[in-house]
């Protein structure tokens, strides 16, 4: 059978076919081969994060660089300093910054939902959407008139490129069926990487809210694979991955609307995941590498106390503040205030003042960050 597409882009999809898709979608050799390096590169990753004591030092550090990339995709950008600064002072956060931030919070919010409720359901999406906007509202009315139209500046810019469902009751049936379908285990057996890409792809073509489905969408990425055991915690983001290929992205998601072509989709997505999965398996080789060495030298050329918590504490955040250090109970203010500008008089943070304020930032963990 036939994918039923899109006809017209300037009328609501609301034909949209419901969840799972047929089978000749997917079983296809390239996917399959796709499909097992992806599985590899995950497994990969898995195991070298859960042989790292504080997998929270990684999840701090490696999770603002998903934040920002992800904002980035829908044009919302900052400073990997302003970033960072913010998030080591909660009072400067505002504009782009906050924004970020937000889709940060929401990472955790979505994750720590699905650990208590062990299933996807219409309000993990909401809290997602309201923590990452700041919005109050859910599931879009009926009478919002929602359409993604062309970006830029050239002859087609602004007109409507695609019309999401729209209608009494009929977002929250298509959104039902996502659900039901993502949740279901036995009925539709299609591995976990795969299912990933097709509710992706579903959530994205239903667009249920007003906006931030796009940032939305791609939380649920990383929830639903921690979700389904593939990884213990959240820290395989596929944004940047996604905003290097923004044009592909965007023309894959189009693809299956107006030609039901969901091979190039589905192998878009497996591929994200695989590279997203060796890139962030060696970004961890990185940090713990780092953090060794600087563990050594601290041992070796200072006589700080408990060396090993002031290193650690280093790698949670590019930025350090004395006061992170304090309200950790690690040191007293004198104390952590000495040992950093130890740290500093040795070349491995760089003291900054801004506003009056002192940070102290982490110069390796600067660098494979922004890698």
């Amino acid at each position: 059978m036939a994918y039923l597409i899109n006809p017209d882009r300037t009328r609501p999809w609301n034909n949209l076919p419901e969840l799972p898709i047929e089978e000749q979608y997917y079983r296809d050799l390239d996917i399959f081969e796709q499909l097992g390096e992806a599985k590899a590169a995950i497994a990969r990753l898995q195991g070298r994060s859960a042989a790292i004591p504080n997998q929270g030092m990684l999840i701090n550090s490696i999770s603002l660089q998903e934040a920002k990339a992800s904002s980035e995709i829908e044009n919302i950008f900052t400073t990997d300093d302003e970033l960072y600064k913010a998030f080591s002072d909660e009072s400067i956060k505002q504009g782009p910054t906050k924004q970020i931030l937000h889709y940060r919070e929401s990472l955790w919010q979505g994750h720590q939902y699905l650990q208590v409720h062990q299933e996807f359901d219409i309000p993990y999406f909401e809290l997602v959407y309201q923590t990452i906007t700041g919005m109050g509202d859910g599931i879009r009315k009926p009478f919002a008139q929602t359409y993604i139209r062309q970006g830029g500046s050239g002859p087609n810019a602004g007109k409507a490129v695609y019309t999401p469902p729209r209608g009494e009751g009929i977002i929250e049936a298509k959104m039902k069926n996502l659900v039901a379908f993502m949740n279901d285990e036995h009925t539709h057996k299609i591995d976990p990487i795969l299912k990933m890409a097709m509710g992706h792809f579903q959530f994205e073509a239903i667009h249920p809210f007003r906006d931030g489905n796009g940032r939305t969408g791609r939380l649920f990425n990383i929830h639903f694979l921690t979700q389904k055991g593939l990884l213990d915690l959240p820290i395989l983001f596929l944004s940047k991955f996604i905003l290097d290929r923004k044009e592909d992205y965007y023309a894959f998601l189009a693809g299956v609307t107006q030609r039901g072509a969901w091979k190039d989709w589905l192998l878009f997505m497996l591929k994200a995941v695989e590279v997203t999965s060796t890139d962030t398996y060696l970004k961890i080789n990185d940090i713990l590498a780092a953090k060794d060495s600087i563990l050594e030298i601290v041992e070796k050329e200072t006589s700080i106390s408990r060396p090993e918590l002031l290193v650690e504490a280093i790698f949670t955040q590019p930025y350090t503040k004395v006061k992170h250090l304090t309200d950790k109970k690690i040191y007293a203010e004198n104390t952590a205030r000495q040992y950093l500008n130890i740290l500093s008089e040795i070349g491995i943070v760089e003291r900054r003042e801004i506003s009056g304020a002192h940070y102290y930032m982490n110069l390796e963990l600067y660098r494979i960050l922004g890698q």
